[in-house]
């Protein structure tokens, strides 16, 4: 495997380059964190990073890595609006001279993948999911997202999907996993005060390990069998954090809520409405879950949690099956299977300090190698060059 030294040797030629990303919008989220992550290393590499969306909170972000942001109605699915936004996506690319257009989301991608087509410009999608392709309508749908010169695959998983699912050749597909920026995900960032706010805030009693499935509520996330699988474990001297926004499920997250209730965990299982410092609830879980029943594209949390060192219990299938390395710096169990679960929860909370120091340094040695924001970029940056030195020889 390309390691990160080899990443680091090859030269940026990007210089003078324009960028475009489209995107629905730039609120929260992997997808949001990937973009804006790029446009840093874009700008960084002597290139110019336009990002278009409906805008949001982390606009900001891009305004301080010296990215342009323009607003624009991507976010709509009205047949509409995305026949409206074909003109002004091509008109932007002429205008500013777009090199390369990079679509991440299947409704702004229909209209940067026509305006590409009329402006002339290389079209680039990055596949973030599965998304739902249970009949032809919907594949059809999502097939703009593998109409990209290139398709970068978040995972081997979603590699796989594709090839599959819709026929694309493998020369046309890039893995470039998602990264973590170690910058803010080292322990040695992460200060006793973060922590202590975050265990007052939440309530959490001293001396008690904690076990955090964080993730919003929704069903295929798993929180019920997360919580099925704390009842076999029967022990009372542990706290159990469900850490997410249920974006409006309510009725979803009232069924956890009597769920907690019915099998009697409510001094046990909590529920957090969703956590602004998620490096600081990390470092304060022994055990990180993710018991998600579908298969997760990459698994961001995952990835996340053994960056600072945690122990992850994670679902057998997926992006999961590249990230964790079992019984090294985590365990997989089969998908819904809250007994295996229990049985995986009680094996990491009987590890030895010795055995979690082990762990910690063998986990955080395995993202510095594979799953990091400098690597993410760079081999982003890779794709990008091989479009501009193919179409400069076209040309």
């Amino acid at each position: 495997m390309e390691t990160l030294a080899d990443i680091r040797a090859r030269p940026a030629d990007i210089r003078g380059a324009t960028i475009l990303q489209v995107l629905p919008a730039l609120v929260t989220g992997g997808v949001e964190r990937g973009t804006v992550d790029i446009a840093e290393a874009i700008v960084a590499a002597g290139g110019r990073a336009i990002v278009a969306s409906t805008g949001g909170p982390m606009v900001t972000e891009l305004n301080r890595a010296h990215a342009t942001h323009i607003t624009l109605p991507l976010a709509s699915k009205n047949p509409v609006v995305m026949f409206k936004n074909i003109a002004r996506l091509a008109e932007l690319m002429v205008r500013e001279k777009v090199d390369i257009v990079h679509a991440r989301s299947r409704a702004p991608a229909w209209s940067a993948y026509r305006a590409a087509k009329a402006a002339g410009v290389p079209f680039l999608t990055t596949y973030h999911g599965t998304y739902g392709h249970s009949n032809a309508l919907k594949r059809w749908y999502n097939s703009v997202m593998v109409k990209g010169e290139r398709v970068i695959a978040i995972s081997d998983f979603i590699a796989g999907h594709i090839r599959q699912i819709y026929g694309v050749p493998t020369n046309r597909i890039r893995v470039i996993p998602r990264g973590v920026d170690m910058a803010r995900y080292d322990q040695h960032a992460i200060s006793n005060e973060r922590m202590i706010n975050l265990a007052l805030k939440w309530r959490l009693p001293d001396g008690m390990p904690v076990i955090m499935l964080p993730g919003r509520l929704t069903r295929w996330k798993g929180q019920t069998v997360f919580i099925e699988a704390i009842q076999k474990l029967g022990r009372s001297d542990i706290q159990c954090l469900l850490v997410g926004s249920d974006q409006g499920r309510e009725s979803y997250s009232g069924e956890l809520k009597q769920e907690i209730k019915r099998r009697n965990l409510s001094s046990i299982v909590h529920i957090i409405d969703d956590c602004n410092d998620m490096q600081a609830a990390y470092m304060l879980t022994d055990l990180v879950i993710s018991a998600s029943t579908d298969p997760e594209a990459f698994g961001r949390v995952i990835v996340e949690a053994q960056a600072l060192g945690r122990p992850i219990v994670a679902t057998d299938h997926g992006g999961a099956r590249e990230t964790v390395i079992e019984n090294v710096t985590g365990w997989l169990t089969p998908p819904g299977d809250s007994t295996a679960l229990a049985e995986a929860i009680a094996k990491a909370l009987s590890l030895s300090e010795a055995q979690r120091v082990q762990l910690s340094a063998k986990a955080i040695e395995h993202v510095r190698a594979n799953y990091t924001k400098e690597l993410m970029s760079r081999r982003t940056l890779d794709v990008y060059n091989e479009l501009l030195r193919e179409h400069a020889t076209v040309g």
